[in-house]
């Protein structure tokens, strides 16, 4: 996946010439890529810059996704933010408004790309605390080590010493699972949040059909505290 910028005003000859360039590097006939970003070249209609980015992007075999606006204001509406995909992807797309910044987002889905199956291993780790570790002191304290001092052999000797020591130390660090699957996560977003979130967005979208400023300034208050809330969580 690639993600690009290109300013308003931006060079379109040497944007193009350099994303050829990284284009051709990352070529391989066994490999699909994505590029997507806000280019500055409005895809609604026909014009010209969209015409030079097509020729390029077609010898590459992609093709843009975006056929709606995402970028919307009281006197205008353009499509500047696209994501390329393979011309053979089978894909669905929607916009998103987010309430996040004056271009909307857009939800690709790529139907026909396979998972790989996630299979979680367990993990273990040793329950060793202060209870476990004086347990495991109490029974190598009650050991006679008869079958280690009994022999003259070294490696007898060591062999029986080593079996001695971790039959205790199995016995008293258990093993516990903590696997993901145990593990809880603490929510984060409270109830606070999720109401916030809802008024932002509808004062957003409130507020680019509208010049209406105290509309504009309650949502700057929204804003200011869900960003607080966030770092203090």
């Amino acid at each position: 996946m690639l993600c690009a910028y290109r300013a308003p005003g931006g060079n379109l000859e040497y944007f193009l010439n350099q994303l050829d360039s990284i284009l051709n590097s990352l070529d391989n006939p066994k490999t699909e890529y994505i590029l997507c970003g806000d280019l500055n070249i409005n895809y609604i209609g026909t014009n010209n810059k969209k015409t030079q980015l097509e020729n390029l992007l077609n010898m590459y075999n992609l093709i843009g996704t975006v056929n709606f606006p995402t970028r919307i204001t009281n006197t205008s509406f353009s499509a500047i933010d696209n994501i390329f995909v393979d011309k053979r992807s089978n894909y669905t797309i929607k916009p998103y408004i987010n309430g996040l910044s004056d271009h909307d987002a857009q939800l690709l889905t790529l139907n026909d790309l396979v998972q790989p199956i996630s299979i979680t291993k367990p993990i273990y780790i040793r329950n060793i605390n202060k209870l476990t570790t004086a347990e495991f002191q109490s029974l190598l304290s009650e050991e006679l080590w008869e079958d280690v001092f009994g022999v003259t052999d070294v490696n007898i000797m060591f062999k029986n010493f080593l079996n001695t020591y971790l039959r205790c130390y199995n016995t008293c660090f258990l093993k516990v699972n903590i696997s993901k699957s145990n593990q809880t996560r603490s929510g984060w977003i409270t109830k606070g949040i999720t109401v916030s979130c809802k008024k932002k967005k509808e004062l957003f979208v409130l507020c680019k059909i509208t010049n209406n400023y105290n509309l504009k300034s309650i949502l700057q208050k929204i804003l200011f505290n869900i960003n607080k809330s966030n770092l203090q969580c």
